[in-house]
């Protein structure tokens, strides 16, 4: 297919059922999705109905906080009980300062406040990031294969901030059946140089663009990306994880 023929197409999927933990996340997208669903076909789901449907969510009034808590809640202003949720999900604090912790998770994870948010959560509870995110993701790509006999990729997405630029965009913090990174080191440009440095996040543009076609106060947490065919492929593949840049690459920390 020529490069002018390519097109995309990303559209939110009706609204799920309220995810409840223990609930069958895969099934409620198979049932969601159009009769046309394929192999090629990408599906980004909001991390939020993933963690709720693995019982990732704790009640803030079952928290005990501990003195680290409650000194750091003091100066970041936040509830001390939220804090030692964030201290129990943290692997390393990196930075606290002006209401925003940024942390590493227990699964590599570099973000604010370790991803546990109050955002879309029951009164007095907070959601956390699935303890395994790729896992998460391969295990939804298989029961929507199962019930639906075809077998998209799948997305799990979060908002995160970025370094040196305002406003957040959502990324994939699990992947199965996409190619998280097309690679284009030691392949020319359109004038024939030989690219040095060029690898495109596909995972990530797909979690960035899955986003536009929702809104954040919507009840349309999976959506449905065509058109990426060529980055989809039958084994689950390394996942998001291959995102994560190496620690002694990071000029951050």
């Amino acid at each position: 297919m020529a490069d002018s023929e390519l097109r995309l197409e990303i559209t939110a999927l009706p609204s799920l059922p309220e995810v409840r933990p223990g609930d069958d996340l895969g099934e409620f997208i198979a049932r969601a999705a159009p009769d046309d669903l394929a192999d090629s076909h990408v599906i980004a789901v909001a991390h939020k109905v993933v963690s709720k449907a693995e019982g990732r969510v704790r009640v803030l009034e079952q928290v005990t906080p501990a003195d680290r808590a409650r000194s750091l809640a003091a100066d970041q202003d936040k509830d001390p009980r939220h804090m030692q949720v964030i201290l129990d999900e943290t692997q390393e604090v990196l930075r606290a300062e002006g209401g925003v912790m940024i942390c590493v998770t227990r699964n590599g994870l570099v973000c604010a406040n370790a991803g546990v948010d109050a955002s879309n959560a029951e009164a007095g509870e907070v959601i956390l990031l699935p303890v395994d995110p790729d896992e998460s993701a391969r295990r939804l790509r298989a029961r929507i294969a199962e019930l639906r006999g075809v077998r998209p990729a799948v997305v799990v997405t979060d908002s995160f901030g970025r370094p040196w630029r305002t406003g957040q965009t959502d990324v994939a913090i699990g992947a199965a059946g996409l190619a998280p990174i097309d690679d284009w080191r030691g392949r020319p440009d359109a004038l024939g140089r030989t690219l040095r440095g060029t690898a495109i996040a596909v995972a990530d543009v797909v979690a960035a663009a899955a986003d536009l076609a929702r809104t954040k106060d919507s009840s349309q947490p999976a959506v449905l990306v065509r058109g990426l065919g060529r980055f989809v492929a039958p084994a689950d593949g390394p996942g998001a994880a291959a995102l994560r840049r190496a620690r002694e690459q990071d000029l951050f920390r």
